[in-house]
């Protein structure tokens, strides 16, 4: 009888990572020491689990159904994945909505993210994660 793999499919995991409706849900993909690093966008970075649950918060906080689509999704070795993103939603105490199209490159470890980036600019975040990739090899 063949083994079956133990290594996490990170095209799969970061799409429901993306995909998930529910912060709890959402929080579920992070080690406890992971760091979201929004610096690219001049937001700055945030460190441990607590930390990107408050980020978490106070993005949603803006929105009303609030959805985020995986255009892309590519892994690219050493536990590297580079996402393209679409978000959509309402903005609170207005009547227009919002896109946002964005790119995430994300490091991972067992299965769980460890470090996410996050670029406005695809080709730079493509470029990002094909270097860490290599780095990591």
């Amino acid at each position: 009888m063949p083994e079956e793999s133990t290594t996490p499919d990170l095209v799969e995991l970061a799409r429901r990572s993306v995909e998930v409706e529910d912060l709890e849900a959402a929080l579920s993909f992070y080690a406890p020491h992971a760091v979201w690093d929004a610096s690219p966008w001049g937001m700055g970075v945030f460190e441990g689990r607590a930390a990107v649950r408050g980020f978490f918060e106070d993005w949603r906080s803006s929105y009303s159904g609030i959805e985020w689509t995986a255009e892309e999704i590519r892994d690219l070795g050493n536990e590297v994945t580079f996402a393209v993103i679409l978000q959509r939603a309402r903005v609170v105490g207005g009547g227009g909505s919002v896109q946002l199209r964005y790119a995430a490159v994300a490091q991972w470890t067992e299965g769980l993210i460890v470090r996410n980036t996050t670029y406005t600019d695809i080709d730079e975040a493509r470029a990002a994660a094909k270097r860490l990739a290599e780095e990591r090899g």
